[in-house]
């Protein structure tokens, strides 16, 4: 939750979040705060999205204005699919934003397909989501406008909510990824061009054709213009989801949480396939595309954790990797075979069995076999998050690798649920 101080903190720049929320989500109090959603004049949305530089907050950061275009010029009658699957399993923005502004996502929804011609609006989340009946509700308040609207529920794994696998799910009945090409823009649902967009990420497209290119870089970087959402975790007073302007320092993230409340000794940015940072200087580094990238993170799915110092990192580390290889697809080499080795690797480390030097020269190897290779991004996020902490952790390595006792204190700071059912059954 937020204190009041931070309430009142992020007063200048709540915009997905601006809603008073004592009437509720619904479409009458809605409108009332943000008015009618204008009908897209002649140049539809392309032109002031791609002015905004509004770029996608479910993972790649993509250019939206770009991704619509790609729809727009693919032809024939294009699907929408609003992804609001909570896939990172530390990441609650998304569930905070379709909980209490359902109804700015299904604009933005609406709004992009009336631009593209689509008759079909799919919203995305997983399945057995506490949310799904409310969003009913929010679709059938909707009424004739939402005709073309339907709740879709996506099984509950991680590599489930990417964008090759919802358009699969859709058609087949299996949530796993595919090969591209073709990429949805190209053939997606029912075989058509389909724009798929995190439900964030179709809120802002809301308030752009609302309030214009301009009102939207009014706040935020050249580079990374706008507000995002971010979940805040780990070592902070007041844990929960926050709406910040992106080029917020990471440590002013932290502060605008209540402040750490203890020594920090690393940062994860960006979800589980994000990147971590040493505490400092990683609290001076900016929410900013450009500038994450240079430090070796992403912005991702949107998530500052501040990690305790007295961690392991070399135990978190496996135990996340862990996490992560449990959860793949296991349909290509790198996650079938190349994601547990890794993991095992790590846990070796960490319970220093076997020749240490051996395991890490193993473990690079193995780890520059993974990139580019999957059937889709999940590996390249893995080796990504397992790099950064050879770099970050480079101490506890060091320290494993030589023999020496473990610097932590044995906690398990990063709460994680368990996998799902790794059979054909569990991705249906």
């Amino acid at each position: 939750m937020i204190g009041p101080q931070q309430e009142a903190t992020l007063a200048g720049v709540a915009r997905l979040l601006s809603a008073p929320t004592e009437h509720g989500p619904g479409l009458a109090a809605h409108r009332a705060h943000f008015g009618p959603l204008p009908a897209p004049g002649e140049a539809g949305l392309i032109d002031p999205v791609t002015r905004s530089g509004l770029r996608g907050r479910g993972g790649a950061g993509f250019p939206t204005g770009r991704k619509i275009a790609a729809v727009a010029a693919a032809g024939g009658r294009p699907v929408v699919v609003a992804n609001g699957c909570a896939g990172e399993p530390v990441s609650g923005k998304d569930h905070v934003l379709l909980e209490l502004a359902p109804h700015l996502v299904l604009d933005g929804a609406l709004a992009v397909a009336t631009s593209l011609g689509a008759d079909e609006v799919l919203l995305c989340v997983h399945r057995g989501d506490p949310i799904a009946p409310s969003l009913r509700v929010a679709v059938a308040e909707r009424g004739e406008e939402g005709r073309a609207a339907r709740l879709v529920e996506i099984p509950g794994r991680y590599a489930a909510s990417e964008e090759s696998a919802l358009v699969n799910f859709i058609n087949t009945g299996t949530a796993r990824p595919t090969a591209k090409p073709p990429r949805p823009y190209e053939r997606g649902v029912g075989g058509r061009p389909t724009m798929i967009a995190n439900v964030e990420t179709l809120a802002h497209v809301a308030l752009v054709a609302r309030y214009g290119a301009d009102w939207f870089r009014a706040v935020g970087t050249a580079d990374s213009p706008g507000t995002t959402l971010v979940t805040v975790g780990g070592a902070v007073a007041y844990p929960g989801v926050l709406e910040v302007a992106l080029g917020t320092t990471l440590g002013e993230i932290l502060e605008l949480a209540g402040g750490r409340t203890g020594p920090v000794g690393a940062l994860l940015v960006g979800g589980l396939g994000g990147g971590w940072l040493p505490a400092e200087p990683g609290a001076a580094v900016r929410l900013d595309h450009a500038d994450l990238r240079k430090a070796g993170a992403a912005l991702g799915v949107g998530t500052v954790l501040a990690m305790p110092a007295g961690v392991c990192g070399v135990t978190e580390t496996a135990r996340i990797a862990s996490y992560l290889a449990a959860e793949s697809a296991r349909q290509c080499g790198p996650c079938m075979f190349g994601l547990p080795a890794v993991a095992a690797d790590l846990w070796s480390l960490s319970g220093a069995a076997g020749d240490p030097m051996t395991i890490m020269r193993r473990l690079r190897r193995r780890l520059g076999l993974l990139p580019g290779r999957g059937a889709c991004g999940h590996p390249d996020g893995f080796a990504r998050f397992v790099r950064g902490a050879l770099d970050t952790f480079a101490d506890d390595f060091r320290g494993h690798a030589h023999g020496r006792p473990c610097p932590g204190d044995g906690r398990a700071w990063l709460r994680l649920p368990a996998s799902g059912d790794s059979t054909p059954a569990g991705w249906r």
